[in-house]
């Protein structure tokens, strides 16, 4: 069973807060899990380990009751996950980091955001990469909407201008390996 770091959770209840304040928090509760609805009323600890299931339905529960219910907040959402987190903790890493730079980092630190799988990430010239998560443990496609928006808004904040992610394959949806390729300039 994977897990995913508390950060992660946060991010987005702080995304409905601003946004949809105290009525958006509630309309969420009264549809969520048991198990999140408690995380929620206890507040997310941010370094600690919540199952990754629980990721993927709060994603969702954003998603459908905010969104169209097509999981295309779940991609704005990890973008907000990257503005949050790394413009503040890492922000002198955006400052001085490449793309490639920061892109590399993202690989090493995986381990640090979840407890599965691991993140591959090889140059496929100066301004792109190509990218797998291989061996997570529960692939689902708010999962991999979510990393898509984190790696695009990254890319983004350290320099990347007219980024460009291609996804070509995604185990969610049967594929083998979940890819993408990403350029920029």
């Amino acid at each position: 069973m994977a897990n995913v770091k508390g950060s992660a959770l946060a991010t987005r209840l702080l995304w409905l807060s601003l946004n949809h304040g105290e009525a958006g928090t509630a309309r969420l509760a009264a549809v969520a899990s048991p198990g999140l609805r408690v995380v929620m009323g206890q507040g997310v600890v941010r370094a600690a380990w919540y199952p990754s299931a629980m990721f993927v339905e709060l994603n969702q529960r954003i998603d459908e009751l905010f969104g169209k219910g097509d999981l295309a907040l779940v991609k704005e959402l990890g973008r907000y996950g990257a503005d949050a987190n790394l413009t503040t903790i890492y922000r002198l890493f955006y400052k001085v980091g490449t793309v490639q730079w920061i892109l590399g980092r993202a690989s090493r630190l995986w381990g640090l955001h979840y407890d599965s799988g691991r993140m591959i990430i090889k140059r496929a010239g100066d301004d792109a990469v190509e990218m797998e998560i291989a061996d997570y443990d529960e692939p689902h496609r708010a999962h991999c909407l979510s990393v898509i928006g984190w790696i695009e808004r990254s890319a983004e904040l350290s320099g990347g201008t007219r980024v460009e992610l291609e996804e070509r394959s995604c185990r969610a949806i049967g594929d083998a390996r979940c890819r993408w390729k990403l350029r920029w300039q």
